[in-house]
């Protein structure tokens, strides 16, 4: 008996060990990167935040690392679930209550078992709601009713389920003018804005990039088994530079790319293909943004009198059109995945598709 007892506790030991080791390395892998004064003070929110259970809304520009946010508090909190996260975007409206709150056996046609929902996977955990303002309004109400009650049903169900669930939620939108639009519900927005987290995009902490680039290439060498030794002078500078609209996620993908096709162990600029960067051997060919400024300069060094009252708008309905149309066609006319790439939500695409006029043709791919 007293050899059983201590085979028992020698394995409870054991497991709380490899639970703490699992969390240590998770916190790793989910490394958020960044010293400066911008990123300081999305640090300190963690700490006053993480031990808590308050709800959490995270801001940020798409590719800012929102979900790496919610997972640092999550990991720095007394919470042993899981981390569950779920794109709100991603599913379909009519499914993304089942997906939430789980279903019965015959709730609807092809229900033919029981399934659970994130609200029960993410049990004793944190569920990370990302891009919250696609949520439609009906279930929207839902959800309140969630946070205020502390509990659920399944779809097609009557049992009561307790929810102890942490709830984060995050957004690359305008939520106070979501509200003010009557796109998201006022009450909702008061129960999820409890500490509110604004990410900054990479072009205002450009100071972070130098850090960033060596820990992407890290993770590089590691998982694609290269031997980059890092980046030129002039890589270097055109990195610092470039004014990454697809922000952290960008210059991953950057990296990643130009290691895979780099010819040496150092990335020179020619190894990388960054928006607005002249293609190469393309001679005259002129950066998107130079491009633009040399014909506004042009166009201001006209006759005055000759000059469009709404300029602004002019050159953003000129940009804005081919953008749509050759994102469209990139996404093989899939709108979910085209607005992903455009970093707004399907509604808005909808809506500048029929403003402009744009043919949505499906098939496949560009490549």
């Amino acid at each position: 008996m007293a050899a059983l007892i201590a085979r028992a506790m020698e394995l409870r030991r054991l497991t709380r060990d490899l639970e703490h080791l699992r969390g240590e390395l998770q916190q790793r892998h989910d490394l958020v990167i960044g010293r400066t004064p911008a990123m300081q003070e999305v640090y300190k929110v963690i700490g006053r935040v993480a031990p808590t259970d308050a709800t959490a809304l995270i801001e940020g520009e798409t590719g800012t690392g929102k979900e790496l946010i919610a997972k640092a508090i999550h990991y720095h909190s007394s919470r042993g679930g899981p981390f569950v996260a779920l794109n709100c975007s991603a599913i379909p409206n009519e499914l993304l209550e089942s997906e939430l709150f789980g279903y019965e056996r015959g709730a609807f046609t092809g229900a033919v078992e029981r399934r659970i929902g994130k609200f029960e996977v993410a049990a004793g955990g944190t569920l990370f709601l990302d891009e919250i303002a696609d949520m439609p309004l009906a279930l929207q109400a839902k959800l309140l009713r969630v946070l205020q009650e502390r509990e659920f049903t399944r779809v097609g169900g009557r049992d009561a389920i307790r929810a102890d669930v942490r709830i984060i939620a995050a957004t690359n939108q305008d939520l106070d003018a979501a509200v003010r639009a009557g796109r998201f519900r006022e009450d909702l927005f008061f129960r999820l804005n409890v500490v509110r987290i604004t990410v900054p995009p990479l072009r205002d902490r450009r100071a972070d990039i130098p850090e960033l680039i060596e820990f992407f290439l890290d993770k590089v060498n590691r998982e694609l088994g290269t031997a980059l030794v890092g980046v030129s002078a002039e890589a270097r500078d055109l990195l610092l530079h470039h004014s990454w609209p697809g922000n952290v996620r960008e210059l991953e993908n950057a990296l990643l790319r130009a290691a895979v096709l780099a010819r040496g162990r150092t990335l020179v600029p020619e190894d990388f293909a960054l928006a607005g960067q002249p293609r190469q051997g393309a001679g005259d060919v002129l950066p998107l943004e130079e491009a633009v400024r040399r014909r506004l300069a042009e166009l201001l060094a006209a006759d005055a009198t000759a000059l469009p009252s709404d300029l602004h708008a002019m050159l953003i309905s000129a940009v804005e059109r081919p953008l749509i149309e050759v994102v469209l066609e990139r996404a093989g006319g899939n709108q979910v995945k085209a607005a992903d790439m455009l970093g707004i939500n399907r509604n808005t695409l909808r809506k500048k598709i029929t403003e402009l006029g744009i043919e949505v043709r499906r098939g496949t791919a560009s490549r």
